[in-house]
């Protein structure tokens, strides 16, 4: 009976949603119902907010049952943005039709600002100040993302140019929010031994679209150590460690008990899980994020050694970080309390060598060299992180490779946050971002010309500011800062002198040659990559030195024949000539992180120009339809 009660109201509910004045019957019929039943109708998932909004405007009774505060409104928010219950406590009180409305109107504002993206920096990276729209939204901030995150996730191989935009807008906000966490935990007093907390920050700040949370990452690592009690249980049913509870530990003095936790941890960590230092792939930057290590089980001594450190204060050994050179490590106290210890009062371990207990002479054998008794001592939080983040740095430094900035940017950024008056950091910081903001898009196979997609690059004015401030507190950088700052005038010159949109016609006379439209896939004759096409000039229109370092001239047709912006499937820019490209007979998605700064779809044979570069090549998409029906379609066809 309440089933078919149920039935029968949920075909009176779309009546009265559909009709401005309902038949009395038909309201009579649901009003009667039990308020559980109705409640359940309601929140069945087969009505609008519209829906519910209208329904409860018939009578007092289903306004009651809908008021903004109840369950209706609450499965209303619940269904359309999931991912926001996580932040609402059970025990809260909360006006769900208000937070409806709010969210609503963030992810509406959310679109406006992503759609205004493309037109306002098309022909330039966002500079910093491109986001003081956002930073002046009414409402949380975490409506605002959840939109942005909304975007990224839809479905198929539309709105490229909306994620593309979405995903920089959203990599800025984290990691703004991520800078002001760091910033107020390293105002902690020295004694505040929170070294985990910190690497995450590291890590969330290199990571800001991943799901990264201490929260989480302390989960994984109390799984560990459960793991390690377990094991502990067989070796010493009555130690003490075994009886703190989650969340609260306290140190335990006797070496011989502390003895017994680091076997067992021992056991677990390199034998059970099969953790292990990273030797064949030590310069990765993936080692250094803790929550890439415990998935990977792998690390690099200073990452390892923050694992070790954490699971080992849980279980009451009091170990310390060692920022010896080369090889970072933990000293585990041998001494007794309240005497005076030197530097051989201490084991030294080596959580990257299976927790391998070293001497001091075998300190020195692990690095080659002999080294003072101050580079054995204790060092503290802030000391830990310059380390991790030097390394980082050290490695975007490297990264010219794969012709990425984005961890030099988010590295030096870290560094900064910690340092703030380091000369030669703000000096390099500068020349990055004045390498970055001058050099045009078709700096053909030069590194520069890749960028990654959530760079926030700032403007020349703010390159000037840093070199100002680099020139108060080192004056003897005078030449080196006299330099850049010449040079980003004479750009700030020319870029007032640009005059407005070139738009280049494939029907004129002067590119009877151009072949190629943008949006085709293509394959390099000589390389075998797979790139798209972005743009094209009639000839080549680099610079005599980059012809000459390209060997242009060797081409059959030299440097007199179409070249083309491409963007290829390594992550790359390239400048290719037209001679050296045919097009690919099996075209792919193009992996790159600015294909949606250029493109709004892949239709699974080519790319549709976004909106701002139709503009400059407006007969061009006719041409790429053209070469679609000839080249894929009579493949088709021979095919069948």
């Amino acid at each position: 009976m309440a089933a078919a009660a149920v039935d029968s109201a949920m075909e009176v509910v779309p009546a009265l949603v559909e009709e401005a004045a309902p038949e009395a019957a038909g309201l009579n019929c649901l009003v009667n119902l039990p308020g559980e039943v109705l409640e359940y109708i309601l929140c069945s998932g087969s009505l609008t907010a519209a829906d519910i909004g209208r329904v409860s405007s018939t009578c007092r009774r289903l306004r009651e049952l809908c008021q903004g505060s109840g369950k209706v409104w609450k499965e209303q928010f619940r269904v359309r943005w999931p991912s926001l219950m996580k932040h609402y406590s059970p025990t809260d009180y909360v006006n769900w039709l208000e937070e409806y409305k709010v969210r609503q109107k963030a992810g509406l504002e959310a679109r406006k600002i992503v759609a205004s993206f493309s037109k306002r920096f098309f022909s330039e990276h966002v500079p910093c100040n491109g986001f003081s729209d956002i930073e002046n939204l009414e409402g949380p901030e975490i409506f605002f993302e959840d939109e942005l995150v909304c975007i990224l996730n839809m479905e198929g191989r539309k709105a490229l140019t909306w994620k593309y935009y979405a995903k920089k807008i959203l990599y800025y906000l984290r990691q703004q929010k991520i800078l002001n966490n760091l910033k107020a935990f390293l105002q902690q007093p020295d004694d505040y031994e929170s070294y985990l907390e910190g690497a995450v920050y590291i890590d969330q700040y290199c990571n800001p679209l991943s799901d990264i949370s201490l929260k989480d990452i302390q989960a994984q690592i109390d799984s560990i150590v459960e793991l390690v009690c377990k094991t502990l249980r067989g070796i010493n049913s009555r130690h003490p460690s075994l009886a703190f509870k989650a969340g609260e530990s306290s140190m335990i003095m006797e070496i011989e008990l502390q003895s017994q936790v680091l076997d067992a941890m021992n056991h677990v960590l390199y034998d059970q899980l099969k953790f292990k230092g990273n030797r064949m792939d030590y310069y990765n930057a993936l080692n250094l994020y803790m929550h890439q290590v415990l998935i990977r089980r792998t690390g690099i001594p200073i990452s390892m050694s923050l694992l070790y450190l954490t699971i080992a204060r849980q279980l009451g050994v009091p170990l310390e970080p060692v920022n010896f050179p080369s090889h970072f490590l933990l000293r585990w106290c041998q001494g007794a309390e309240g005497t005076t210890l030197d530097i051989f009062d201490y084991i030294y371990i080596d959580a990257f060598g299976k927790g391998k207990q070293l001497t001091v002479k075998e300190c020195e054998y692990l690095i080659g060299q002999h080294v003072t008794a101050a580079l054995y001592g204790v060092v503290n939080v802030k000391k830990v992180l310059q380390r991790m983040v030097g390394n980082l740095l050290s490695l975007g430094k490297r990264e010219g490779i794969d012709q990425s900035y984005q961890l030099l940017r988010d590295s030096l950024d870290l560094y900064l946050a910690m340092y703030p008056d380091q000369v030669q950091l703000l000096l390099l910081q500068a020349r990055l971002y004045f390498h970055l903001g001058i050099w045009p898009e078709k700096a053909g196979d030069a590194p520069l010309a890749s960028r990654k997609p959530c760079q926030r690059l700032l403007t020349m004015f703010e390159v000037l500011d840093i070199l100002q401030h680099i020139q108060t507190l080192d004056p003897g950088q005078h030449g080196a800062v006299g330099y850049l700052v010449q040079h980003t005038l004479e750009h700030i010159e020319r870029k007032k002198e640009e005059v407005g949109v070139e738009v280049k016609l494939r029907s004129h006379e002067k590119h009877r040659d151009v072949c190629y439209s943008i949006g085709l896939i293509m394959k390099h004759k000589r390389y075998g990559y797979n790139c798209v096409i972005y743009g094209w000039d009639p000839t080549c229109m680099m610079g005599h030195e980059w012809i000459r370092n390209m060997n242009v001239h060797s081409l059959p047709h030299g440097h007199h024949q179409p070249f083309y912006n491409v963007l290829v499937e390594d992550g790359s820019c390239r400048y290719a000539a037209q001679e050296n490209l045919e097009y690919n007979v099996e075209p792919q998605e193009i992996s790159h992180p600015d294909v949606g700064r250029y493109f709004s779809e892949f239709t699974g044979t080519h790319y549709i120009p976004n909106a701002e570069l139709e503009i400059r090549y407006p007969e061009d998409l006719e041409s790429v339809y053209e070469t679609v029906q000839n080249i894929y379609s009579a493949k088709k066809e021979s095919v069948e």
